[in-house]
């Protein structure tokens, strides 16, 4: 897959994608009661980037944090999160093309154009430079980001994934069966067996990834399967797999150097005890400076959700290193 570059005149794309005040309209993307719950100091709206239309909740105020979500998730996940690092950031929680409220596309899925689509969010909302959090597919997003506009983020922190191309990425030895990655790139067949069972396949991936499957309730579940709800946007859940390749040739030819702070999370029973190789790789081949490794005990794929207290205090303790 080919990543597509749109050129947009900036001058327009600021005008549209105007910073909105707390005390503005709430759009009805995203106005589950979970935005009410957060305060007023939330906000819905989306801005359209890179040739596409991107949701995103925002709120808070001071340095930009920008949270990106995983599989099957969207900006929701970070719900348990969001308030309390509002009192130190301006919160964006994006959903990535095709997901929720953003709209889907045919293509662009792979890893570095969808770093594109959050580039142009934060020069658009004029935030930048961001510190950006990305779990499991967002973190393949962050590191991108980081990649093609290393200008664009303070700091960068990946939480339970590995990135493509870059070993130990098929030298695993982890608890966790990962079986649904050569699933989901077989073109249109997971389309066609998941299409309205989104609940119940969604629910065995937060099964196997939680400690306590009870923290990511039904009525969750529900609303992830809303977000890759319909024949539009369902292939985004898989078209993020199939550009596996093109993120794998684009991650092994970013080897010069960076400085940009980056913290590898994961949880001591799924990614995280491999992850020391991954930092020790990026070091010695990739360029990469400064890297640190931390293993939440104890914990599993769903850190977000199941370790918010874990996950918000290494946040804030990340992004305070720059």
């Amino acid at each position: 897959m080919l990543t597509q570059v749109y050129i947009i005149d900036k001058t327009e794309e600021r005008r549209r994608m105007k910073s909105i005040d707390p005390g503005e309209r709430r759009e009805q993307l995203g106005s589950d009661s979970v935005l009410t719950e957060l305060g007023a100091g939330f906000v819905s709206n989306t801005a359209d980037v890179n040739g596409t239309t991107i949701h995103y909740v925002r709120g808070g105020h001071g340095p930009a944090l920008v949270l990106l979500h995983g599989f099957p998730q969207d900006w929701f996940e970070w719900r348990r999160v969001m308030l309390r690092l509002s009192e130190r950031f301006t919160v964006v929680a994006v959903d990535l093309r095709g997901v929720g409220g953003s709209a889907p596309s045919p293509d662009g899925y792979a890893a570095a154009n969808l770093a594109e689509d959050v580039h142009r969010l934060i020069d658009g909302l004029d935030v930048g430079p961001a510190h950006v959090v990305g779990h499991d597919i967002g973190g393949w997003v962050a590191y991108a980001l980081a990649r093609r506009f290393p200008g664009c983020a303070r700091t960068v922190m990946v939480l339970e994934t590995l990135i493509p191309g870059i070993e130990p990425w098929l030298n695993l030895d982890i608890d966790v069966p990962m079986w649904h990655a050569e699933f989901q790139m077989i073109p249109n067949l997971p389309e066609a067996l998941v299409a309205g069972r989104q609940a119940i396949y969604f629910r065995h991936f937060f099964d196997v990834g939680t400690n306590d499957n009870r923290v990511i309730s039904d009525a969750d579940v529900e609303h992830y399967a809303n977000a890759y709800r319909d024949p539009d946007r369902l292939p985004s859940a898989f078209e993020v797999y199939r550009a596996i390749p093109a993120n794998m040739g684009f991650n092994a030819g970013q080897t010069d150097a960076i400085d940009v702070p980056l913290l590898l999370v994961g949880g001591e029973h799924v990614f995280g005890p491999v992850l020391p190789r991954l930092a020790q790789n990026l070091r010695a081949n990739y360029g990469w400076s400064n890297v640190q490794v931390h293993i939440v005990n104890d914990g599993k794929h769903y850190l977000v959700e199941e370790r918010p207290d874990d996950v918000a205090e290494l946040i804030e303790r990340h992004t305070a290193r720059r």
